[in-house]
Formats: C-alpha cells, sequence, structure tokens
C-alpha cells in the first residue's frame, strides 16, 4: 500500500501519522530492572561459590577466626538492615506524595547507607594494616572480591540515591521519578539480602566453632 493520498488535482500528498514521543510502557521499567536484578544474582552467586571453594585456603596465612571481628560486622549489618526500613518509609511518604517526608527518609538511609560503607572499609585498611591485604592468600582475595563488591554496589546506591534527590528537589514526585525510586528501593532491598547471605556465610561461618 503506498504512503500517499490522492489530492484533486491528481498531486500525491504524504500521509501524516501521529507518534506519541512521550509514551511510557506500563511497568516496563521495572521489568527491566528485574533482569538487571537476576544477572547481579549470578554475579553474586558465582563470587560465594568462589569463596565457598577457596574460603579454607589460608596458605599458612591468618584465618578468618583470627581476622574477621563480629561486633564490628554486627553493627555494620545492623546499619544496612535500618536503611532497609527507613527506604521503605520513603517510600510510603511518596505513595502519599508527600515529597518533603519523602526526601527526608531518603537523606536517613543515605547517612546509615554512608556509614556502612564507612566501616567497611576501616575493616578492610585494618586488614591491610596487619598483613591480611587480598594478596596473602586465596581465602583473602576471595574475601576482599566478594565484600568488596557488595560494597561497590552500595556506593553506586549511594550515588544513585543524591541523584534521585537532586531530580525530586527540582521536578517533584513526577511518574519518572516515583519508577527511578521503586527501581532503587529493588536495588536497595537486594543489597540487604545479599548482604544477609554474607554475613552468615562469610562472617558467621568463619568465625565460630
Amino acid at each position: 500500500m503506498s504512503d500517499t493520498t490522492m489530492t484533486m488535482s491528481g498531486s500525491p500528498e504524504p500521509l501524516k501519522f501521529h507518534v506519541e514521543g512521550d509514551h511510557h510502557v506500563e511497568n516496563g521499567t521495572l521489568l527491566g530492572f528485574w533482569l538487571y536484578l537476576m544477572s547481579d544474582c549470578l554475579i553474586f552467586a558465582c563470587l560465594f561459590a568462589a569463596y565457598g571453594v577457596l574460603g579454607r585456603d589460608y596458605a599458612g596465612g591468618p584465618s578468618a577466626a583470627q581476622v574477621l571481628e563480629l561486633p564490628v560486622v554486627a553493627m555494620n549489618t545492623t546499619l544496612l538492615l535500618l536503611s532497609s526500613i527507613t527506604y521503605g518509609f520513603a517510600v510510603l511518604e511518596m505513595q502519599l506524595n508527600r515529597r518533603g517526608p519523602m526526601m527526608a527518609w531518603l537523606v536517613i538511609t543515605g547517612l546509615l547507607g554512608a556509614g556502612f560503607i564507612a566501616l567497611e572499609l576501616t575493616e578492610f585498611a585494618h586488614l591491610i594494616s596487619i598483613g591480611a591485604g587480598p594478596w596473602r592468600s586465596a581465602f583473602l582475595s576471595s574475601f576482599f572480591t566478594l565484600v568488596g563488591t557488595h560494597g561497590l554496589h552500595v556506593t553506586c546506591g549511594l550515588i544513585w540515591m543524591i541523584v534521585l534527590l537532586v531530580q525530586v528537589g527540582k521536578k517533584g514526585l513526577i511518574p519518572a521519578n516515583k519508577r527511578r525510586l521503586m527501581c532503587l528501593s529493588m536495588f536497595w532491598h537486594f543489597l540487604d539480602v545479599v548482604w544477609v547471605g554474607v554475613f552468615s556465610f562469610v562472617y558467621l561461618m568463619g568465625v565460630l566453632p
């Protein structure tokens, strides 16, 4: 079929099509983000598997029970779990279209996440200072890789959080910002679940007899 129509004079006239430039497929962003999280699950599954194989290979160096400190990790875990709760409060405020309280809860979430990263960096610095760096043994290599990858994800989440705070401050709780906040919510809770696995598999099983 031709893309033109005939005028009274017989000359062709192009057909005019209406294109909606601002159309967004409902739930398309969330579905795509779920697919991303599934790929991230595979990455962490591989890292957990690597630690499971190498976690007892100390190469004459310190063991997990000798270098890992449960009280510090317990505090770290508390900060991250609390941040998941505060993000839930932020989502509730978002659903009520209350921008101010939502941003306040998001700031609290970011501060808790920053505290988590600060404690993790302190732990890494302490391990390196006593000669237990990632180059010392297969156990420490796999430990730093697994815990460090999770910490890198949390850092990316914090940067994303700052960007969203700026966007919400400028444009308010528009539908696009709400979608982004929900995607970050899934990402943040996913990191909490992964950390529970790290805490149980790496720290508890490594330190406790």
